[in-house]
C-alpha cells in the first residue's frame, strides 16, 4: 500500500509553505500564486488536473515558481506537490468552497477548503507572496444595488496587498458597478495593453480604465510603488482573453445571456405561463402564443431555481455550468486558454517585480530615491 508523501509541517503562521515556495521567497525570487477553486468546482477530472499541471508549468517556464493555495486537513498550504494537486482534482467538490469568512470555520474543524480570490489573497500576503492569478474575479451582481450581493474578492482588494491577474469579471455580473465599487475601495485598476475593461470571455465591456499598462516591467513599477507607499490596497491587473478566442467569446457572451434570464425569476410571468401552459393543450393558437413569448426551457429553468433555492455563491457556478452545456463546452476551452494567458502574463510580472526588487536594494541612496 502506497504511502502519501509527507507534508509540510505549519510555520508559525499557521501555514504550511512547500520548500520550494520557502526557497523562492526568501532569495527574492519570483511566486506566482494560485487558487484551488477553480481545480475543485471549475472544471471536471481530468480536465481540471490537467489544466492545474499546465498552469503551473507555464508559470515555471517563464521563471518563477507557482503556489497553489488550499487547505487540507485544516490546515492552510501555499505550494502543493503532484499527489495534493491529484488529490483535489480528484476529490472536486468534496472540498469547500472556501472563501475569507469560511477560512475558521474550515481551520476549526479539520476540513478541506478549495480557496477562492479572496481566501487566497489573505494566505498569498500572510507569507509575502505579492502577485497571484486567477481566471476572473467575482463583482458586484446584477441587482447588487438592492440585494447587497458583492463579492467578497472586492473587498479582500481594497485590504490586502496583492496584484490580482485576471481577465477582468464575467458578464454575469454588474460590471460598472464592480468598478464603481473598486474606486471606493482604493483599488488600483489597470488593464493590459487596452484601454477598456475586459469581460472574461470577450475583450471589451464598453468600460473604460483609468490605467493601462503595456508591459510586465510596467505592472512592476506600480505594483512595486504600491508597496512602497504601504497603501494596504490590492491591485487588480485585467487581461484580455487572447485574440485567438475572441470569436469564439461573442457566442459565450450570448450564452450568458441566455443564462442568466434563465436564472430570472417573476412569479406573474411563471404564473402567466403555467396559466397559458394548460390552455395549450385544448387550444393551438394559445400553444403558438406560449412558444412566441416564453422560453419553455426558461420556465423550467426557473422553476428549478426556486425549488433548489440557488442563491448566493451558487448562482455563478450554475449560470457557468448551463453557458458550457449551451456552447457544447467551447466556454471551457476559453476559460481555460485565458486561465493560461494570465499565468503566462503573471509569471512575466513576478519575474519583472523581483529583478526590479533586487535592482532597487543594489541602488545607492541618491539613484534610489530617484525611482
Amino acid at each position: 500500500m502506497s504511502r502519501a508523501p509527507p507534508q509540510e509541517d505549519p510555520s508559525p503562521t499557521g501555514v504550511a509553505v512547500s520548500p520550494e515556495v520557502e526557497a523562492a521567497l526568501a532569495s527574492g525570487g519570483a511566486v506566482v500564486a494560485l487558487e484551488s477553486t477553480i481545480i475543485c468546482h471549475g472544471m471536471p477530472y481530468p480536465k481540471n488536473l490537467q489544466t492545474a499541471m499546465e498552469v503551473e508549468a507555464i508559470v515555471r517556464e517563464n521563471g518563477a515558481v507557482p503556489a497553489t493555495i488550499a487547505i487540507l486537513d485544516g490546515v492552510p498550504h501555499v505550494g502543493l506537490n503532484s499527489e495534493q494537486l491529484k488529490n483535489l482534482a480528484i476529490s472536486g467538490s468534496q472540498f469547500q468552497k472556501t472563501a475569507r469568512r469560511d477560512i475558521a470555520q474550515v481551520v476549526a474543524s479539520g476540513g478541506n477548503g478549495a480557496t477562492t480570490v479572496s481566501a487566497t489573497m489573505f494566505f498569498a500576503h500572510k507569507v509575502g507572496i505579492p502577485i497571484f492569478v486567477t481566471g476572473g474575479i467575482g463583482g458586484v451582481h446584477r441587482y447588487g444595488e438592492k440585494t447587497m450581493d458583492i463579492s467578497s474578492d472586492l473587498t479582500e482588494l481594497g485590504k490586502t496587498p496583492v496584484a490580482v491577474i485576471s481577465a477582468g469579471v464575467k458578464s454575469i455580473l454588474d460590471i460598472a458597478r464592480t468598478l464603481e465599487y473598486l474606486e471606493t475601495q482604493g483599488v488600483t485598476v489597470a488593464a493590459y495593453r487596452t484601454n477598456e475593461f475586459p469581460a472574461f470571455f470577450t475583450e471589451t465591456s464598453g468600460c473604460k480604465v483609468p490605467c493601462r499598462v503595456d508591459s510586465p516591467e510596467e505592472c512592476a513599477k506600480i505594483i512595486y510603488a504600491n508597496q512602497n507607499m504601504h497603501l494596504g490596497s490590492g491591485i487588480l491587473i485585467a487581461v484580455p482573453v487572447p485574440k485567438q478566442h475572441a470569436a469564439s467569446g461573442k457566442v459565450i457572451e450570448s450564452a450568458i445571456q441566455q443564462s442568466l434570464k434563465e436564472a430570472e425569476y417573476s412569479p406573474n410571468s411563471l404564473l402567466s405561463f403555467l396559466f397559458l401552459y394548460v390552455c395549450a393543450c385544448t387550444c393551438s393558437w394559445v400553444n403558438m402564443y406560449v412558444y412566441e413569448q416564453y422560453n419553455v426551457n426558461l420556465i423550467i429553468c426557473t422553476l428549478f431555481l426556486s425549488d433548489k433555492k440557488i442563491i448566493g455563491n451558487a448562482i455563478t457556478p450554475f449560470i457557468l455550468d448551463r453557458v458550457k452545456v449551451l456552447t457544447g463546452g467551447s466556454s471551457l476551452e476559453a476559460n481555460i486558454a485565458l486561465v493560461k494567458n494570465n499565468a503566462l502574463t503573471g509569471a512575466k510580472i513576478a519575474v519583472a517585480l523581483s529583478d526590479l526588487r533586487k535592482r532597487v536594494t543594489n541602488m545607492t541612496g541618491p539613484v534610489r530615491s530617484a525611482l
